[in-house]
């Protein structure tokens, strides 16, 4: 065989050694990042969640995901340890006064038009059944009858 047929493999075989070689350099990186994680850091977990660091256990993460509520990750689902100005910037915003979600679904609806057809309106809350009115049900069963 000559050099220039085997050439094509030997391509091949380097374009495979450099793949899999950036591939466990990324994987070392991952695994550094996470080994890393310190209490009171910002991370982001591979689900897209923003969370806070409160304690680090071998496996495990407790993290902060609302104020005042805890819950339990593994390590290998975080995804991204953010640094203090990136993580306030996307759980804040760029302003304290103007968070990036809203607390209320006001911004999910539009405003009270009154062009708008009742049937096009969407009404969350639960009504009282007929029958149940009548037998006063509606309200707890105090109802006189």
């Amino acid at each position: 065989m000559s050099p220039v047929t085997l050439l094509p493999f030997i391509v091949l075989i380097g374009a495979m050694f450099l793949m899999t070689r950036s591939a466990k350099k990324k994987q070392q990186a991952a695994a550094q990042m996470r080994s890393d994680v310190q209490p009171g850091s910002g991370v982001r977990t591979i689900g897209g969640m923003y969370a806070t660091v409160k304690e680090v256990r071998d496996d495990v993460l407790l993290l902060e995901v609302a104020p005042g509520v805890h819950a339990v990750y593994a390590k290998n689902s975080i995804g991204a340890v953010l640094d203090d100005a990136e993580y306030n910037r996307i759980v804040h915003g760029d302003d304290a006064d103007s968070p990036v979600v809203p607390d209320d679904a006001s911004s999910l609806i539009e405003s009270d038009d009154t062009d708008t057809p009742a049937e096009a309106r969407i009404d969350l809350g639960k009504k009282p059944e007929a029958d149940e009115v009548e037998d006063g049900k509606a309200d707890g069963g105090a109802g006189a009858k």
